[in-house]
């Protein structure tokens, strides 16, 4: 049987990434919420509220899936990993404190106006509950990053007799690398919900859905989404050279280098092999990546050899790296495409609105993938420079781990595919059950080869 410190990684990494999907999508769907809501204020127009009242439901959905696996997690750090509410409780406890008293609160007192007040409460004080509720989530993530960005670069503490305390809360809370996280994480969400809304929106139109509500929810999602890729390159590079000035063998193995050099390439497809610290079929562009990270095509990147035994595993972290960049590449090439097409009153083909529905799911993989460049990239540190990750674990019998571990992924796998089959489900039945017009059922039994979809059309 696999040792403990294995086993509660595992159920670790099982937790957190079946947690991640469900806040990547709530922080930026509560805006969208928000938008679809203020939308049909101004404009009196029914197909907003269409629009709102299909997505609210999957944001209650997707909401609640957050929230158990939030509890769930938060419950091993004490089962799983005792030695490090030991050793950083002082700032870990009061870190995940205010994020219940300032976001969780919040959510919960105004979600339920927001879920079943629309016709119960004046339609300002429902408007005034989604945008807390969109607060709430976004609140939520400021917390929750403050706290992993400071277990990424530390700061405003001391340590006595091996237990960390607070000196500077603001030094804490604003350490280095979390304007540039939170910076990042948010635009991710922007686009796992834009792509989402465009994918499922695709999908009922695909369907034989012919009204106007997904129709403008595509056009309104790909259009945040061809403003949010450029800025999400932007910080992405900012958060790069933040990360190699505080986390240089991060940046190490996300690039493939091993020895400290000038003029280093770009590794667009290696195979790492760590044994022999070397890389096998390497396709490289030249001086690429020192012109990304110094901006000068010889300039100088430390290699992982100058950290033997304090870098992290380089193959997961090469291509989570490699993954990551290219769903965002492709997240770019198609929403700048279907954005040109709307914009130029283009209909959209069925290829088109086929890869907007194969795109439904990216950003879950492209988070994923950069939420495990930046976790393992710590390694082998659970606080870097502090807490090495098997000073935290627990010694509690493997048997018992491996009991929970199972037990968590199939309860997970479970509920990703109830999640799943229910938003598919949703899709399909409000292609049947909004007010359909009887001109709109005649034109659904005449689907054509191309969808008539322009940025124009409901202006």
């Amino acid at each position: 049987m696999a040792d403990v410190f294995l086993l509660s990684r595992l159920q670790f990494a099982t937790n957190i990434s079946f947690h991640i999907l469900f806040p990547s999508i709530t922080i930026a769907l509560g805006w969208f919420l928000f938008y679809f809501k203020v939308r049909f204020n101004i404009s009196g127009h029914p197909v907003w509220m269409r629009i709102y009242r299909f997505w609210v439901k999957v944001f209650a959905l997707s909401f609640a899936l957050g929230v158990v696996s939030g509890i769930t997690m938060s419950f091993q750090f004490g089962t799983n990993w005792p030695g490090y509410m030991e050793t950083v409780g002082n700032i870990a406890g009061p870190l995940l404190g205010y994020e219940v008293l300032t976001a969780f609160f919040l959510e919960a007192t105004f979600l339920g106006v927001m879920l079943f007040g629309i016709r119960r409460v004046p339609s300002w004080l429902h408007t005034v509950a989604t945008l807390l509720v969109a607060v709430g989530t976004t609140i939520s993530a400021f917390w929750i990053i403050a706290l992993n960005s400071w277990m990424q670069t530390p700061a405003g503490f001391e340590m006595r007799d091996g237990v960390a305390h607070a000196l500077d809360w603001w030094a804490i809370i604003f350490n280095p690398s979390f304007p540039f996280r939170l910076s990042h994480v948010l635009l991710a969400s922007g686009l796992t919900a834009s792509f989402l809304i465009a994918g499922i929106s695709a999908f009922r139109i695909l369907r034989g859905d012919n009204k106007k509500a997904p129709r403008l929810a595509l056009k309104t999602a790909v259009f945040v989404a061809a403003l949010l890729m450029p800025l999400q390159i932007f910080v992405g590079d900012l958060h790069g050279l933040n990360t190699l000035e505080h986390q240089p063998q991060k940046v190490a193995a996300m690039e493939g280098i091993w020895d400290t050099q000038k003029g280093v390439p770009l590794l667009l497809f290696a195979v790492p092999d760590e044994k022999n610290r070397t890389n096998h079929f390497e396709i490289a562009i030249p001086n690429i990546t020192s012109i990304i990270l110094t901006h000068d095509p010889d300039g100088e990147v430390q290699g992982l050899n100058d950290f033997i035994g304090e870098h992290p595993p380089v193959a997961p972290v090469f291509y989570g790296f490699r993954i990551m960049v290219g769903i965002g590449m492709l997240m770019l090439v198609i929403a700048w495409f279907t954005s040109f097409k709307l914009i130029r009153n283009k209909p959209l083909s069925k290829g088109v609105l086929y890869s907007l529905m194969g795109m439904s799911f990216s950003g879950w993989i492209a988070t994923l993938a950069g939420w495990y460049v930046t976790e393992i990239g710590r390694q082998p540190y659970l606080v870097s420079g502090l807490l090495k990750t098997s000073e935290a674990v627990t010694d509690i019998a493997p048997e018992n781990v491996m009991f929970t571990f199972i037990l968590y992924l199939t309860v997970y796998v479970g509920l990703l595919i109830a999640y799943l089959h229910t938003l598919f489900l949703m899709a399909r039945r409000a292609v049947e059950i909004e007010e359909i017009q009887p001109e709109e059922r005649l034109q659904q039994k005449h689907f054509p080869k191309t969808l008539n979809i322009t940025a124009g059309e409901l202006s």
